[in-house]
């Protein structure tokens, strides 16, 4: 933990960003190297009717560290995936708290 989750991206864009972005997100989010998961989902997005592009989204899974940590591996997520993919692209970054009595690690919760 915590579990980031692209849609919208390429999956060797995941790949290398589950390198860097451990390399940046270590510190700030304190969690060791082996608790980070990278998750590359397939996905088709619609409107009206259309199959119609899509701007990379990032779904962060993650035991809450605060407003301030949060602000920062948003910050920090969107630089990464825009020098990868493009400076003027929109990234959207989405973070869900977990509970830890609710996560459950080999039937043991944290």
């Amino acid at each position: 933990m915590p579990h980031f989750r692209f849609r919208a991206v390429e999956p060797q864009t995941v790949q290398h960003l589950s390198k860097t972005l451990v390399d940046e997100l270590q510190s700030p989010m304190n969690a060791p190297r082996e608790d980070f998961t990278f998750e590359y989902i397939y996905t088709t997005f619609f409107q009206e009717g259309e199959v119609a592009p899509a701007y990379p989204f990032v779904e962060v899974l993650w035991f809450d560290r605060g407003q301030e940590t949060q602000d920062r591996v948003a910050q920090i997520i969107t630089q990464q995936v825009r020098g990868v993919i493009g400076e003027e692209v929109d990234v959207a970054v989405i973070f869900t708290a977990l509970s830890q009595k609710d996560y459950y690690d080999n039937a043991q919760h944290y």
